[in-house]
């Protein structure tokens, strides 16, 4: 069964304007599956049973390896990176739009053999695990996209439970998860976790890492995620003791290795023009791209969110910042992170190209929580300068339990993750 992905869009879109797109992203989210979803004729570098060919090919006459149906899909085109400037090369010669896909999950061990960037010939498309919506767990009632149009009005109804969001935040969005008993589901965050500390984080660039570090790197990560945690205090969790040799330089190795197989994604600052002098704080925000992969590394499950809801929280922050990532790039925006030198913070801001932005506020739910999160977000309203920025278009209280979608009098929406869409 094929699930839609919001990226198929994304992706038609972009091969009727370039030759060829480079979708990206962690292994296991979905790329190859929507590729072949999208493709006309496809190499699988990968295949056992033709990779020394391929890749002998891929040496001597790349542009063999080029001919079929278009578009043309090359999976783990990064295996023979001489494969790229053979792309770009062929774009150019056939002067033609949509005629290459070529997928992967880190960036080439070698990029020495790389000689053009491919600007203006192969854009790239980064894929993230399923959101809510696309798994089929969020009515999609309320759409992200339609909250810049003025005046639109929300309504929804949403009967998740808490002990529903423990459930997904420890599934994940991994494709071949959904759908499953939660025994199965709850199985493949482990095995991609187990397979990034054990080969992947080593396999990126050839530098052999020792997996009980990448362990207890991954298990401080997850314990910073939603907050600021500089290299430093990352470092003072990650180290056995004092003797413990793990470096700085040693860890910021692993943290690039990392993102580069797309398993941490940050969130960068939001810069505002703000009506004072308050010093905005410019540090990047933890996050992984999918949140079981958090609790994989934790070692807990759906029951230990339960009995610690702190810690519940911040996850399920990092699920809601997950699907809005997807959301936001449908309709052309990134998703940021605001924090001052005060105190006040917004845990998402949704900002368009086009220069509008929303902001939103994260809770679980309750009545308590959705107060401070609108007290929040009206503060950094008032704060921000409107004679040289736009209004917000919008407010939203972002939660995991609440029965219904609605605008406060205060023109704060409170929209459940289970009602939200591209």
């Amino acid at each position: 069964m094929y699930y839609k992905r919001i990226c198929d869009r994304l992706l038609a879109e972009k091969l009727e304007a370039k030759g060829a797109v480079l979708i990206k992203g962690a292994k296991w989210c979905g790329k190859t599956t929507t590729a072949v979803h999208m493709a006309k004729s496809v190499v699988y570098m990968e295949d056992p049973s033709k990779k020394k060919q391929y890749l002998e090919m891929a040496d001597v006459n790349p542009s063999a390896l080029l001919q079929g149906e278009v578009p043309h899909l090359l999976d783990e085109w990064q295996l023979a990176p001489k494969l790229w400037d053979a792309v770009r090369f062929e774009v150019d010669q056939r002067d033609e739009f949509g005629q290459f896909i070529l997928t992967g999950s880190a960036v080439p061990q070698d990029d020495s053999q790389i000689s053009h960037t491919g600007t203006g010939r192969i854009t790239p498309l980064l894929m993230r695990p399923m959101t809510l919506f696309e798994s089929g767990d969020s009515n999609g009632s309320v759409s992200l996209g339609d909250l810049f149009r003025e005046g639109h009005a929300i309504s929804g109804v949403d009967d998740h439970h808490l002990e529903d969001i423990a459930f997904l935040i420890c599934r994940g969005g991994w494709p071949k998860a959904v759908g499953k008993s939660k025994k199965v589901a709850l199985a493949q965050a482990i095995d991609y976790y187990n397979a990034v500390v054990e080969s992947d984080i080593s396999r990126v660039d050839q530098v052999s890492r020792d997996p009980g570090r990448a362990k207890r790197l991954m298990r401080a990560y997850a314990r910073s995620v939603a907050s600021e945690a500089g290299i430093a205090s990352i470092l003072r969790d990650v180290k056995t003791d004092e003797r413990d040799p793990f470096s700085e330089n040693t860890l910021r190795s692993y943290i690039t290795a990392l993102k580069k197989i797309f398993v941490i994604e940050d969130s960068p600052a939001w810069n505002p023009n703000l009506r004072s002098k308050t010093a905005i704080r410019s540090s990047d925000t933890r996050y992984f791209v999918d949140p079981s992969i958090a609790t994989a590394a934790l070692g807990i499950g759906p029951q230990d969110l339960m009995n610690d809801l702190s810690t519940m929280g911040l996850l399920f922050e990092n699920m809601c910042v997950r699907d809005l990532r997807v959301y936001a790039e449908a309709s052309d925006g990134n998703v940021y992170h605001y924090r001052d030198k005060s105190g006040l913070e917004c845990d998402a801001v949704v900002h368009l190209r086009n220069g509008r932005y929303g902001l939103i506020e994260i809770k679980l739910g309750g009545d308590k929580l959705i107060e401070e999160g609108a007290a929040n977000l009206r503060k950094l309203r008032e704060r921000i300068d409107r004679e040289k920025m736009n209004e917000p278009a919008f407010m939203m209280i972002l939660c995991g339990v609440a029965p219904f979608a609605y605008k406060r009098k205060d023109e704060v929406m409170v929209v459940p993750i289970g009602c939200l869409r591209d």
